[in-house]
């Protein structure tokens, strides 16, 4: 039986890194507790289950059911369901990701108990042994603690990189099992017509260490060309403010925000971003932001490091040839 218990994601069979993190995240709260940290895969095989536990499990459940061949969302709340009943965790971890964000609420109704969203930090209370997590509210402006009421699971959804994966350790022992929830097909109310790709260069916008972000200050599509060589040369990616993108200038596939991506850069480069709440809250955990803003009152520099008030069109062109100078250097 798992203590703690965490939703794992695969992607064409690899395990995503969201895993490893909650994997993480789900130890700091057993080295309290003193319970097991199990892992929950979905269509799993044998492969991903040993390394979930060199990364931290004691247990894998592969979850094994032809209904879940599509990986659609009814079918996979229904088999998480059977999972909790069968292993019966006192904590459940899920990723705060584009599957996440609905398996999460939907199955903490399942099971009857409360969901804390969007944290970025979970411990146990050494003398409760309850989860108390922390998670930003007012639009990122301030951060609350929340814990649970007696009832379990204590169900949390917790962002991408909030925590980082603990080194794999292949000497690690654990079991792998496997659980067929025989799912009737009934379960599934929806059906999957089409998977359209999306074709992506470089590095994904919420795994990348550096960012380069543009905003509504730019004035129109055309400099995020800049923004895409100053990316290009920190082997970094572009993210976009939500006024761009419903502006058109970019997709929304570049949004950063409370309504966009999550990121969680070393490094954050802003080009006219004033700093709303609402973007400050997708980017708040960067460990450095650099803006440039001709507004010397713009939000953004009350969460900079460093800050260049001035016409971006002035600042940037001479940035990029010294950024470019030094990597060529």
């Amino acid at each position: 039986m798992a203590g703690v218990l965490v939703i794992g994601e695969l992607n064409d069979d690899a395990l995503q890194s969201i895993t490893g993190e909650l994997l993480a995240a789900g130890r700091r709260i057993a080295d309290v507790t003193g319970e097991n940290v199990g892992v929950a895969l979905l269509n799993g095989g044998d492969a991903v289950g040993q390394e979930t536990i060199s990364l931290g499990a004691d247990n894998a459940y592969l979850v094994q059911d032809e209904v879940l061949a599509e990986m659609q969302l009814d079918a996979q709340v229904a088999a998480l369901e059977k999972v909790c009943s069968e292993v019966q965790p006192s904590v459940v971890l899920i990723g705060r990701t584009l599957a996440g964000r609905d398996v999460g609420p939907r199955l903490a109704f399942r099971l009857g108990v409360g969901l804390a969203q969007d944290c970025l930090q979970v411990e146990a209370d050494a003398n409760s042994g309850r989860v108390v997590a922390v998670r930003p509210v007012y639009g990122g402006n301030a951060l609350a603690k929340v814990t649970f009421p007696d009832a379990n699971p204590q169900m949390v959804v917790m962002r991408a990189k909030a925590y980082e994966p603990l080194d794999a350790d292949d000497s690690r022992a654990g079991e792998v099992s496997i659980i067929n929830p025989g799912l009737d097909s009934s379960v599934v109310k929806a059906r999957l017509v089409e998977t359209v790709s999306q074709a992506a260069e470089g590095v994904r916008l919420e795994d990348a260490n550096i960012v380069v972000g543009g905003g509504r200050g730019l004035g129109g599509p055309e400099p995020f060309d800049q923004l895409e060589d100053l990316a290009r040369l920190l082997g970094g990616a572009v993210g976009a403010s939500r006024a761009v993108c419903d502006a058109g200038w970019l997709d929304h596939s570049y949004q950063v925000g409370l309504t966009g991506k999550t990121i969680t850069p070393d490094l954050y480069i802003t080009v006219g971003i004033s700093g709303a709440s609402q973007h400050m809250a997708g980017c708040s955990a960067s460990k450095n932001i650099i803006a440039i803003n001709r507004d010397a009152d713009a939000n953004i520099f009350k969460s900079a490091s460093f800050g260049v008030v001035g016409d971006w069109k002035n600042v940037l062109p001479s940035f990029i040839e010294t950024v470019r100078e030094l990597v060529n250097s």
